[in-house]
């Protein structure tokens, strides 16, 4: 991935949350007011998953422009981890907002409550047929960039799609069974947040991995096949790399004829280096150490 292209994915990144935020915004304010009038928890619950989604959104469109900086005296790896981090903070919002939408749920199912008006049912399912669709936006984008925090964005939109999708159902529910179903609602909320925590763990995974310096294998044996074949390498003794941003950086070990010059063996060490960089786009960085071969 060269400096140009990884550019234009971080953009493409940053617009898709952009759009991301515009939605949620109108999103919020329309469900927050049919459930507050509308009497559904399910469809507040929702709007306060989406008013997450917001910051969400703000927290990967932040997180991709800190990303997009070159390195400097500072941060001479430059400033990738910035990517992996935002995706952690979403995963971990996405977590919160399962939980708070359970203990409210909970907590309502040991009140009364009034049957949610039918209006509700229509703006969920404008909501669902829409967060489908951006959640198919933002997931095309984070395939086409490989960024975890846009995944984790676009998970957001489908988490948002499920929670108004098992609202609908809660509240279809109560419409057709009347006051004896009016809980229909807040189990139909407590589905959503199982689903949500549910997707929120699957979504920390990627994130924590890259900041824990996670061993991604198929970039370190695809690296090792391409040093291989580097003539002057008599064997390839270890690879290492770690994902940085949108980019990998490795560090490898390579074998020669011990009784090569140092030129010589600089030399291959530069020759393995371009091989892999540009054979495999997305590494950034690869650092060489020469061993000698039998020794």
């Amino acid at each position: 991935m060269t400096a140009g292209t990884e550019q234009h994915a971080l953009a493409q990144g940053t617009r898709a949350s952009l759009i991301g935020l515009l939605v949620n915004c109108l999103f919020v304010a329309g469900k927050l007011t049919a459930g507050i009038l509308g009497h559904s928890y399910a469809l507040v619950a929702d709007a306060i998953e989406s008013s997450l989604d917001i910051f969400g959104s703000f927290v990967v469109w932040r997180g991709l422009r800190i990303a997009a900086r070159p390195a400097d005296e500072g941060h001479p790896y430059g400033h990738g981890r910035a990517e992996s981090l935002a995706g952690m903070i979403v995963a971990l919002m996405l977590l919160g907002a399962g939980i708070g939408i359970a203990i409210g749920a909970l907590h309502g199912l040991r009140e009364p409550q009034p049957v949610p008006a039918p209006f509700t049912l229509v703006v969920l399912v404008a909501v669902v047929l829409v967060k489908e669709l951006m959640f198919r936006f933002v997931h095309g984008v984070a395939a086409t960039t490989g960024s975890g925090a846009v995944r984790a964005d676009a998970w957001h939109h489908r988490s948002d799609a499920l929670t108004s999708a098992a609202a609908a159902v809660g509240i279809s529910i109560a419409l057709i069974g009347g006051e004896r179903y009016a809980h229909a609602d807040e189990w139909a909320a407590l589905v959503a947040a199982g689903a949500i925590i549910f997707n929120a763990y699957l979504l920390s995974r990627q994130p924590l991995g890259e900041l824990m310096d996670a061993h991604p294998a198929e970039v370190t044996e695809a690296a090792r096949r391409v040093a291989t074949t580097v003539p002057g390498v008599a064997a390839v003794e270890k690879v290492l790399a770690r994902k940085s941003g949108l980019r990998y950086l490795i560090d490898m070990h390579v074998e020669v004829d011990p009784h090569m010059t140092v030129r010589d063996a600089h030399g291959v060490a530069h020759a393995v280096k371009d091989a892999i960089r540009a054979r495999m786009p997305r590494v950034q960085d690869v650092l060489v150490h020469v061993e000698p071969h039998g020794a």
